[in-house]
Formats: C-alpha cells, structure tokens, sequence
C-alpha cells in the first residue's frame, strides 16, 4: 500500500472542529468551547466555521489554494461545490453524536481525492472516526500507516475495519495522541442507513473502544486539488437491511511446534442465526471446527502466519477478522517460568484518562505456559477496562493474567496485552515488572 501525496488522515485531523489561521491546535480546543452560532436556510457558507442550522449542528473548514463553498438549504440539507481545492471538510448532523441509525440521501461528484463519510470524535479516550460511504481518487484502505482488524458487514455491505495511531497531531483536545478508527465500504454508494452501532460493537470487538460522543457529521471532504459537487440530506432513525455478523479478534497468538494449540473463536449475529465458521492461512497442523469456531491441532511446522477467519449466518451475511499466529521451532520442555521482556507504552493519553499497551517476550528457552504480570504504578493511576488479558489491581499493585486464547508464549515469541484507565496527578509508567515471579529486562 502506498500514502497519498498529502496524508488524508492529517488532513482530518488538521480541521478536525474548524481552525483559521495558524493558530491550529489552539483553534480545535477553543472551537469545542463555542456555543455555535445559527444559520439560516438557503444560506451561503464559505469560511471557517461551526454553527447550527434549522437544529441541525454544521461544521466547515477549508484551507489552502482554492475555492469551496457550503450552502445550507432547508432542515439538515447541504450542497457543496468545490475547485481546485487543497483541504476542505463540510457537513451537517449532531452535536454530540450518538450511537444511533443514521439515513442520508443525495448525490456526491468529485473528480479527485474525496470522501463521503459518517465523521466524529470522542472524548476520554480521544477517538477520531470515520465511516466511509464512498471515495475518489485515494481509497482509504490504501493507507500505508493503518492497522487492517477485519471486516463487518452492516446496512447491506461489508466495510474493512482500520486502526491508526496519531502522534501529536490536532484535535479537539489541543496537539495530543490519539488513535484514528476506519469502517471503508467496499462496495461504495451514495444514500442510505448507517447503523452506527454496528461499527461501534465491530471496533470495540476489535479492541477499538470509543469514549464520550463529541461532535457526528455526515461529511463531505475533498483534497490534494481536486474538483466536484455535493448534495446532501441527512436525519436520524431509518433500520438496517439484514444481519451484522461481529467476529472478536482474539489478538496475537504463538506456539511452538509439536506442541498442542486450540483457540476459541466467539462472534455474534446482530438476528441470533446460527453461525458457521471458515478460516485461511492456519499454520500447518491447525484446523477449524466449522460450527463451534474452535481452531485445534498440533503446528507441525515453524514460521508466522496470516490468519482469517469468516463467521456466516444462514442469511449470507458475514463479518471477519484477521491475526497473526507465530509457531517457533521446538527446543526444550514446557514450563511456567523463563526469562522474559517486557515494554510498556502508553499508547493514548488525555487529563484524567490513558490508554496502555503492554508487550511480554519469552526471552528464555521454555515455553511459558500460563502468565501473570505483576508491577507497581509510580503514578496514582486505577485500572477501569482491559484487553487481550485480565487486570486486577490494589493499591499501586497491579496485576495481570492472560485470557484463554494467549497464556502460550513460544521461546522468541511475544503477546500483547493492554488496558484503560485514570489519573489524576501523574500517569508515570512503571518500570519494574515480574513474570510468574521472575524479574524480567
């Protein structure tokens, strides 16, 4: 996959609530303050700027060489009209948004880069999202910095899922880091419903958790020079065609070869059918059993590979989701203990919240089979929500074990673990930690 020449994710974030000038980090935190002005019908938008519309939130941000302008005609619709521009961003919807079926309906010409997309932010943790109806020119599925977490299928279609990481960018906080959540159509169509709740489950299913509803547009975006128009209606309610199919992404996995291995594959249907279950790219030795969803067997071979496995209901519908699996060579017998490594990071970090991932290697010559994680927080941080893993915590002590489908870490090989949580004076990480009672480096 190769970036755009202007990274359109940057973009987003850039004008994430409207900034003028180069007062931009500034702007994004002031312009959530605001209390938005009112427009009228038929009126013309062609600066910077957020207000409301017939009780309809908007949103317009443009920057660069160009000339775009948004109207504002009768309840929640908007027209755009754009040439030449470098960065424009505009729509109407809700301030806050919610987790609720949005429809939309009306037409979308660009010639160029551009998006049609259900577009917002959360707080606490710090999330900017996107679900893209449609696009021209550089499909963002192409992003060459994102993380592919699987498929949904919602409202007739199926979306592939992306996480990415943004490091001191913009957004509606100030300059913070922040991780950036992606559901693009494969199939792309101007007009319809989105059931948000579909990709909210689908992201959090894939350790992709929202916070506090800031504000939700349906957006209209286009950059890098390009032309076009659009017309758009959008309003709240409407139901979803067919089933969604969620597939929990189990994270990760090792083993070692001639060493028995299963894990146990969960999804839901969105209308209770019953599932069956496929998957590709198993290493040699694994097999799936195609109605519980439990993958079993004895690796017989060593390498990585690229795992996906597919839920479908009676209805055709289906959902996916993808993971790595690393099988090392066998060198020795089993055991609880080992040497080991351990890197903390805090991935995402906002006042009074964090986000933090934590990667365990088996530096040793055993396989670890079973492990807790012990450390001490410098900080007064408190543990509200884990992933990939089991935290408890007293005090400054914090623990953690592995969940049923990674307490196997193959000599070399590693799992990744992570949770949320608070703080009020200091989010220190921890910097001595043990493995089933061993010090690891």
């Amino acid at each position: 996959m190769t970036d755009p020449p202007v990274h359109p994710k940057s973009r987003g974030l850039g004008r994430a609530i409207l900034l003028i000038g180069g007062a931009l980090a500034l702007a994004l935190a002031a312009a959530a303050a605001v209390l938005p002005g009112t427009a009228r019908a038929a009126t013309s938008v062609c600066s910077n700027q957020t207000g409301s519309s017939n009780g309809y939130f908007y949103s317009f941000y443009t920057a660069g060489s160009g000339s775009v302008c948004m109207t504002l005609g009768s309840g929640s619709n908007y027209s755009t009209s754009w040439s030449g521009v470098s960065d424009f961003v505009a729509g109407t919807g809700w301030n806050p948004g919610s987790a609720q079926t949005v429809t939309y309906s009306g037409s979308f010409n660009p010639s160029g880069d551009a998006y049609l997309s259900l577009y917002g932010w959360t707080t606490n943790p710090l999330v900017e999202y996107y679900i893209t109806d449609d696009w021209s020119g550089f499909n963002p599925s192409s992003n060459s910095g994102a993380t592919f977490k699987g498929t949904v299928n919602s409202d007739g279609g199926t979306y592939d899922i992306y996480e990415d990481q943004r490091v001191n960018e913009p957004s509606i906080e100030g300059t913070a880091t922040f991780e950036q959540y992606w559901a693009v159509r494969a199939s792309p169509r101007v007009g319809g419903t989105i059931t948000t709740s579909n990709f909210f489950n689908a992201w959090a299913a894939d350790g992709m958790p929202l916070g506090t509803f800031n504000y939700q547009i349906l957006a209209t975006e286009a950059f890098n020079g390009g032309s076009g128009s659009s017309n758009i209606t959008v309003s709240s309610g409407g139901s979803s065609t067919g089933n969604t199919v969620t597939v929990t992404n189990p994270g990760s996995q090792s083993g070692t070869v001639g060493t028995a291995a299963s894990v146990q594959i969960h999804a839901t249907d969105s209308g209770g059918a019953a599932l069956s279950y496929s998957a590709t790219g198993l290493p040699a030795g694994l097999s799936i059993n195609s109605s519980t969803g439990l993958i079993s067997g004895t690796p017989t071979a060593a390498g990585t590979s690229t795992v996906t496995v597919t839920a479908t209901d009676s209805t055709g519908a289906s959902g996916s989701t993808m993971f790595t699996w690393t099988i090392a060579s066998s060198g020795g017998g089993g055991g609880s203990g080992g040497s080991c490594s351990v890197a903390y990071t805090t991935t995402s970090q906002w006042t009074g919240g964090f986000v933090a991932q934590v990667v365990i290697g088996n530096t040793g010559s055993s396989t670890i089979n079973g492990w807790t994680l012990k450390f001490t927080f410098p900080g007064d941080q408190q543990i509200t929500s884990d992933f990939n893993g089991t935290a408890s915590q007293s005090g400054e002590n914090a623990t953690l074990t592995n969940a049923s489908y990674n307490g196997t870490i193959a000599p070399g090989g590693s799992t990744t673990v992570g949770f949320q949580g608070t703080w009020t004076n200091s989010d220190a990480a921890p910097s001595s930690f043990t493995l089933n009672g061993t010090t690891c480096t």
